[in-house]
């Protein structure tokens, strides 16, 4: 069965649109679209999509077109249609256009679900990226928890061996005040055992090392003031027992030369001893009086009784002569035994 359409200008049209999904990559696999001669072959819905470059709305949006013109053609009536058309033609007209439509509408649900998949990516792209951030934040914190895990224990290390130092110090530290305090407890004993003298410590603080420092300051203080007196002492009598010598400069030659294996108080009185005898020898033989002076030296059998009489009677003669020779005479009367050494 085969109908005429009015017009060849719409037939035209159609070839010019069939040429168009040609263009887009519609083909037909058996025969060409339009036949010369203007006829229709048999409709086939068989229709291959070949790779286009043309982007999907161009596409879609001359596929509307497309539709818009079958449309029209196939409002047509068939008693005004002029040119022949097979009738499976127009039959199929209707279920290529429901194609078209089916997918027009599946291209609008495809790009709004593209925008809602470009969205999710998008959002899905920012999270990445705020969790590269924190990532790599996370792992600039592990690698400054790590650099801190380490100077923590570097530090603990150091405190330890300081622990340790400091234990050792202390111990070394309490040997050490342990040994001073008995070197200064020693030497308040010596001090004890050469001055005779004890002392307290009046208000002790309670430590035993600066106790013990106060008595041996104590000591030394007394020994201080001894050493003065007893300089000066020794100052006054060395040019008595030693008229020849120099002074010496220091305490400790001074002290060393009264200290010798000599008895220096022996000898001063063995030196007075004999100026006396010398000067009243020298004085009997001014008076010119004969005098047997064998006889008078001849004292071996002379009790000290006798002797200390003999020197209390002749006290009150001897004054006059001592002051002569300018010594002040004792105030109390000598019994002592010359000494012959």
């Amino acid at each position: 069965m085969t109908s005429t359409i009015s017009s060849g200008g719409e037939i035209q049209d159609l070839s010019q649109d069939i040429n168009m999904l040609k263009k887009m990559g519609f083909s037909k696999k058996e025969n060409a679209l339009v036949p010369q001669g203007g006829e229709l072959p048999k409709a086939s819905n068989q229709l291959s999509v070949a790779p286009t470059p043309y982007p999907r709305a161009i596409s879609f949006f001359l596929l509307f077109l497309l539709f818009l013109k079958v449309e029209k053609w196939r409002n047509v009536p068939l008693s005004k249609m002029t040119t022949k058309v097979p009738l499976a033609l127009l039959l199929k007209s209707r279920p290529l256009m429901k194609e078209f439509i089916r997918l027009g509408t599946q291209f609008v649900g495809y790009r709004d679900y593209t925008k809602k998949l470009e969205g999710d990516l998008a959002e899905s792209n920012k999270r990445a990226d705020a969790l590269a951030v924190k990532l790599k934040q996370s792992e600039e914190n592990r690698q400054k928890a790590e650099k801190d895990a380490a100077a923590i224990e570097d530090l603990r290390k150091r405190l330890h061996k300081a622990e340790t130092s400091l234990s050792d110090n202390i111990t070394q530290q309490s040997a050490r005040e342990a040994e001073i305090l008995s070197r200064l407890e020693s030497q308040c004993r010596r001090f004890v055992r050469r001055t005779h003298q004890e002392y307290e410590v009046d208000g002790p603080v309670g430590d035993e090392l600066l106790d013990a420092l106060t008595l041996v300051e104590i000591h030394g203080d007394e020994a201080r003031d001894g050493l003065e007196n007893a300089e000066a002492g020794l100052l006054k009598l060395f040019p008595y027992f030693f008229p020849k010598k120099e002074t010496p400069s220091t305490f400790v030659e001074l002290a060393k030369t009264f200290n010798g294996p000599e008895d220096l108080g022996l000898k001063l009185r063995q030196e007075g001893l004999k100026i006396g005898v010398e000067c009243t020898i020298a004085l009997t033989a001014k008076s010119q009086q004969d005098v047997d002076w064998a006889k008078v030296g001849n004292i071996g059998e002379m009790e000290t009784k006798k002797w200390q009489s003999l020197i209390r009677a002749a006290k009150p003669s001897a004054i006059p002569i001592l002051s002569f020779l300018g010594v002040k005479p004792a105030p109390a009367p000598s019994a002592s035994k010359p000494e012959v050494k």
